[in-house]
């Protein structure tokens, strides 16, 4: 039997991942475990309305999407314990700026350099509803397709409930083959 547990949010764990935008021109920092995809080329990136780094998104329209693996996890966790808006989290991680001035985490073994088509305001969040304009990835991570391989990624996830971070876990089995057996 099922116990009611109210209106609880129950999508976690959620991949890890550092936004970065430019801030009075100046690269900034925050980490986020509210991330969502909503279609083959577009992402939400859901923050509170009091995150400084709002601030820079909405100014540039723009953005970057890090994901965080294990190695790059204690910056990361540093991110999301300072707020830009009370200390400079430009040095914070070794960045490169893309084309159109975003700052892009170095370490992070995978980017999503994205453009905000709209924002969608809740109580007490702004959702940034993203295009995904260019994805880099580190070689070591792609299969021989070229495709990421989340077997060697080993993306962190972050599990709200309890604030605790977790990693990907074993294949289980490949998707659509369970109900193809008779």
């Amino acid at each position: 039997m099922k116990k009611q547990i109210g209106n609880t949010l129950a999508l976690y764990p959620m991949p890890l991942v550092v936004v970065g935008t430019m801030v009075n021109r100046k690269p900034n920092w925050v980490l986020v475990g509210h991330v969502g995809i909503i279609g083959h080329d577009r992402v939400m990136v859901s923050l509170a309305k009091p995150h400084y780094t709002n601030q820079g998104i909405k100014e540039t329209g723009k953005l970057s999407i890090n994901i965080v693996d294990q190695a790059m996890l204690p910056l990361a966790d540093k991110a999301g314990c300072i707020s830009g808006a009370n200390h400079d989290k430009s040095d914070l991680f070794s960045y490169r700026l893309d084309d159109s001035g975003i700052p892009m985490i170095e370490q992070a073994p995978v980017v999503m350099e994205c453009t905000v088509d709209d924002i969608y305001v809740t109580e007490g969040f702004e959702s940034f509803i993203c295009k995904i304009d260019r994805t880099f990835a580190e070689e070591r991570i792609l299969d021989k397709h070229g495709k990421i391989d989340y077997r060697v990624l080993k993306t962190v996830l972050f599990e709200m409930p309890t604030y605790e971070y977790l990693t990907t876990g074993d294949v289980i089995g490949k998707c659509m083959s369970f109900g193809k057996k008779d």
